[in-house]
């Protein structure tokens, strides 16, 4: 969860400095990575995070598989375990993007997998069809994790008894804001993705570091970045404190 957190915390400095004009780093879970193979312990660091993400992808499968008995039974908990699937299959992608940079390998970036991706399913009868009903998912997706962080339904996964008084508001404060910046980026995503489904034309999909790099070329678009690099450093302080107090 500390690794999980930490790649989220990259984020938000690597969309800082999109606010701030920087268009020589990629603003997404493989830039993270790649920026902490720019630094002097990097493999040793990307190493360590590989493994951490690849434990936490374990625990996230136990999780969807049994997990979240507190929940009742019924949609709420199905919602959840599905939830765990997508982060352990997340989790994953970034510690193989990890693995790549430590043997030197490296690793392409979500806006051009996106991009053949979309091209692909494009060429495919009734492509623009199925594009858009990922758009629509990925869209859907992102309003259900901001709501998770409107209704703080976040709480319910934590016991907060195991965190000392004073740092339970803060815990509460980091779950809201980094939960919906985080589904903002998701619904960004999508919208991304909507396009390239309308037009016909994959090169205008693409992943979290082109949306934010297009919303830095829209009005107002440095503010929604401002708000989204919060929600990211937000939502890896709630994953240091989950990291303690996330129930079993």
């Amino acid at each position: 969860m500390v690794c999980y957190g930490l790649v989220h915390v990259l984020l938000a400095v690597l969309t800082a400095q999109v606010v701030l004009g920087d268009r020589g780093e990629r603003a997404d879970q493989k830039g993270a990575v790649a920026t902490l193979a720019e630094t002097g312990l990097g493999p040793v660091l990307l190493w360590v995070v590989a493994v951490g993400l690849f434990a936490f992808a374990l625990w996230q499968v136990a999780l969807a598989a049994s997990g979240y008995q507190w929940v009742p039974p019924g949609r709420k908990r199905v919602v959840r375990r599905l939830g765990a699937a997508g982060r352990a299959i997340t989790a994953v992608a970034i510690g193989v993007a990890a693995v790549n940079y430590a043997t030197g390998a490296g690793q392409s970036g979500s806006t051009e997998q996106s991009q053949t991706w979309t091209a692909r399913v494009l060429a495919l009868p009734f492509g623009q069809v199925l594009v858009g009903a990922v758009a629509l998912l990925v869209i859907g997706l992102g309003v259900a994790v901001a709501r998770k962080g409107v209704k703080k339904s976040f709480e319910d996964d934590l016991d907060m008894s195991e965190l000392p008084v004073a740092t339970r508001t803060w815990v509460e404060r980091l779950g809201r804001i980094g939960w919906v910046g985080k589904g903002i980026s998701y619904a960004l995503i999508g919208v991304l993705v909507g396009f390239a489904a309308v037009n016909a034309d994959p090169r205008e999909s693409g992943g979290l570091d082109k949306a934010l790099h297009t919303l830095a070329a829209q009005p107002y678009g440095v503010f929604l970045l401002a708000v989204i690099a919060l929600g990211f450093l937000g939502f890896g302080g709630y994953c240091f404190a989950a990291a303690r107090a996330h129930k079993d």
